[in-house]
């Protein structure tokens, strides 16, 4: 069932074919950082493509993820017991379904790498994939019409942590040990910068999905904070609600923003020669804010056919303002500082 491959093709063809938007930052990494980083990702997008497999019970699901942590609980760099046949086939996506293929592939490449990045891949896999536990153990099936929340404000900040917090830490970790103009950096203090980095950019995605979430029967606002403004999880399926809840989004945006200051602050602290990671942190954030005008100014936030997005030729505007700034630390925080501002006058363009 194991399909082959060359390690380039499965670092870069299969890669950009799964990697989403991400596959941004990741094709202008250092050449030194993109190797461990890579199949890093490759794992962590394995990962979710089992805990999102709808046609699989989420039981099952559950039972596949475990089985699949246990390739990464100890030192040695095991590939796990081959994946149920019934789950790779289920994949409607061709490179999806390639990818569960390629996973010895993937354990190969690990097996090459440094063991401290290893030790980093291993611990950053059991980390994220807690955070897809969470979501297989608190909401229902996507198909059963039932809704859950989380909890607390303490719930959402943890899971923001497992599915993207720990990503910056990982990657604090990786870029230092590889890239020599960042060996004076103290790794402790950047690592927890990066975690607050990966949590903002997290809480983008859940302030954008809502009501995507809603209709899979994932509540990500705290039904503590909803109960405080009279509003129900349930009541959030009604897109007349955004006014009643609209305090609470606005907060969480706020949030948001405190969170991408320690994410630009370091940004920052890459020197302007290490130019492609400094873009590869850059981008994420600039047109995550972006995003977030887009988020606070609709209209209809709510409503299930009407998707956040920024258009392409904004993406395209905000890569290309970068690159020509990314050299200069007063330009490309004037940048910053340019969009934020639009952020707070209520623009997206």
């Amino acid at each position: 069932m194991t399909v082959t491959g060359s390690t380039q093709d499965l670092l870069s063809g299969l890669l950009s074919r799964v990697s989403r938007s991400f596959y941004l930052s990741l094709r202008i990494l250092p050449r030194e950082v993109r190797q461990p980083i890579g199949v890093a990702y490759l794992f962590c997008r394995a990962a979710d493509t089992i805990a999102d497999t709808a046609l699989v019970p989420a039981a099952q699901r559950l039972a596949c993820l475990e089985q699949y942590r246990r390739g990464f609980d100890g030192n040695a760099a095991a590939e796990p017991e081959v994946l149920p046949e019934q789950l790779v086939h289920s994949q409607h996506n061709p490179d999806e379904r390639e990818l569960l293929l390629r996973l010895p592939d993937c354990f190969a490449v690990l097996a090459r790498l440094p063991q401290a990045d290893q030790e980093h891949i291993r611990a950053l896999v059991l980390t994220l994939t807690q955070g897809m536990q969470m979501d297989l153990r608190l909401f229902p099936s996507e198909s059963s019409g039932m809704l859950a929340a989380l909890e607390t404000r303490g719930d959402l900040d943890r899971y923001t942590y497992f599915v993207a917090g720990c990503v910056g830490e990982f990657w604090t970790k990786v870029t230092t040990a590889h890239v020599p103009s960042l060996h004076s950096w103290n790794v402790e203090e950047m690592a927890a910068c990066g975690i607050r980095f990966g949590k903002g950019l997290q809480l983008t995605n859940i302030l954008r999905d809502i009501a995507h979430d809603l209709r899979i029967g994932r509540c990500y606002l705290p039904r503590t904070e909803l109960a405080q403004l009279g509003v129900c999880p349930e009541e959030l399926l009604d897109a007349q609600t955004l006014p009643r809840v609209k305090p609470l989004l606005l907060r969480l945006l706020d949030e948001t923003l405190a969170l991408y200051r320690d994410g630009w602050r370091y940004t920052l602290a890459i020197p302007p020669r290490e130019w492609r990671l400094r873009l590869a942190c850059a981008w994420p954030l600039l047109i995550g804010l972006a995003t977030l005008a887009a988020i606070k100014t609709a209209p209809q936030l709510l409503e299930p056919t009407i998707r956040v997005k920024i258009s392409r030729k904004h993406v395209y505007r905000i890569l290309f303002r970068s690159l020509v700034t990314v050299w200069s630390d007063r330009a490309l925080d004037g940048y910053y500082r340019q969009l934020l501002g639009k952020l707070a006058d209520g623009k997206v363009a």
